[in-house]
């Protein structure tokens, strides 16, 4: 059964999508990026201050649906500019501790920002 997760902690879609669809015991969340929900604003201050808000927005569809990051399988992680790989996996790998696979590309992101993370969870 296909139910769409929504919650005020996380952003709102920019578009026409979901912030999240669970069918059976699979979370399929859209990219995050580095909205505060509170001020629908993207965070100043960088790499490492993008990557924090996008663990939060992630974090926020986690609890809505009943997930942790424990439960997550796949991430696909998009950076603006490669050279922020090394703050970027600095602060990754202190929420994504159950090492899901994962792809990191460079590609343009919207709202010129410099990270946005998708994740696959599954409740095993």
């Amino acid at each position: 059964m296909k139910k769409v997760i929504y919650t005020k902690s996380a952003p709102e879609p920019v578009g026409p999508y979901s912030q999240a669809i669970l069918i059976d015991d699979t979370l399929y969340c859209s990219g995050q990026i580095a909205i505060n929900p509170e001020t629908n604003k993207i965070v100043e201050g960088g790499i490492v201050a993008e990557t924090n808000q996008v663990i939060k927005n992630i974090n926020a569809l986690l609890d809505e649906a009943g997930f942790s990051f424990n439960d997550i399988i796949k991430t696909t992680c998009f950076l603006s500019d490669m050279n922020d790989f090394a703050a970027f996996n600095e602060i990754y790998a202190k929420y994504f501790i159950s090492n899901p696979a994962r792809s990191c590309v460079q590609a343009v992101l919207p709202k010129n920002v410099k990270v946005e993370i998708e994740v696959l969870a599954r409740k095993i």
